[in-house]
């Protein structure tokens, strides 16, 4: 049986990879496929790429471009959620902080530099007219996790994160929202090291065509809200109404849109030039 290791935030938007591995989905095809919790998001699943510990990864769009700019030998296969990802901007309960404006110049806590945390603290000061050079100062923090423990301690001033992951702590008073802030693309997509696909392009293939059976039906799937808001600790309400934004993709990213991500991190000095489609993208 051929192992492939694929890697993820352990959040909702990943439920249908649970659903395929739970019920040994891959197994059909000769396929033992092992997931990776990366509570870390992005930045370190761009790293656990690079240093070969997974063969896979569900990850934010605009952080593996930037990554396989800079060297990460990496293709996009597909597109996982064409929907845009919601990030709300965080601060502490006790944060003196209440409206955007207080934010500009004060310090972003950040999972990891060239994570969703990081990059999408540029697109929100290009969207409020801050400066990106002198308006933007960050503070590492790892992880979710670091950032409820760390911005009531004066840890970094806001955080920026997916806006239901984070509800249950702005509904138990950790957090407050002062704004939201939704990627101008879509956010999640599917990349593979060049070296499996080059050598087993036919297993990642099974392995996308599994899960896109799955994401086709997965809105149907009886009672799936009161799952997930089980299983993630999320109110049902909240969960319903993520259900009504999101959107799965079972196809590759296109050209138009690759150049308008590449147009708008040169634009922010997140990555140094463009690169052509065929750099950044495979069908398979």
């Amino acid at each position: 049986m051929k192992e492939l290791k694929i890697g993820g935030v352990p959040e909702h938007f990943n439920l249908p990879w649970y659903l395929t591995l739970r019920d040994k989905s891959y197994h059909q095809d000769g396929i033992n496929l092992r997931w990776h919790d990366y509570f870390g998001g992005t930045g370190q699943m761009c790293k656990a790429l690079r240093d070969k510990e997974i063969d896979m990864a569900v990850i934010l769009t605009e952080g593996i471009i930037r990554d396989i700019i800079n060297g990460n030998t990496c293709k996009i296969v597909q597109v996982y959620t064409k929907s845009p990802l919601i990030w709300g901007v965080h601060v502490a309960q006790n944060s003196p902080y209440n409206t955007i404006d207080d934010l500009k110049g004060k310090k972003a806590a950040i999972s990891r530099y060239g994570s969703g945390s990081h990059l999408m603290a540029y697109v929100n000061a290009q969207n409020n007219n801050w400066n990106i050079t002198s308006d933007l100062n960050f503070e590492e923090v790892k992880n979710l996790e670091g950032a409820v423990l760390g911005l009531p301690n004066g840890i970094g001033d806001y955080f920026m994160w997916e806006k239901f992951t984070t509800k249950p702590y702005v509904d138990q008073g950790t957090f407050r929202v002062i704004d939201h802030c939704p990627t101008p693309w879509p956010c999640f997509v599917i990349a593979v090291r060049n070296e499996v696909l080059e050598n087993d392009p036919d297993a990642v293939k099974s392995v996308l065509a599994t899960i896109n059976d799955t994401t086709t039906e997965f809105k149907e799937i009886p009672s799936i809200d009161t799952m997930i808001s089980n299983r993630y600790a999320q109110k049902l309400e909240d969960v319903q109404e993520w259900l009504g934004l999101t959107e799965w993709s079972q196809h590759n990213i296109s050209e138009a849109t690759i150049n308008t991500i590449q147009d708008k991190l040169l634009e922010l000095n997140i990555i140094p030039h463009k690169v052509k489609y065929t750099d950044l993208v495979l069908d398979l």
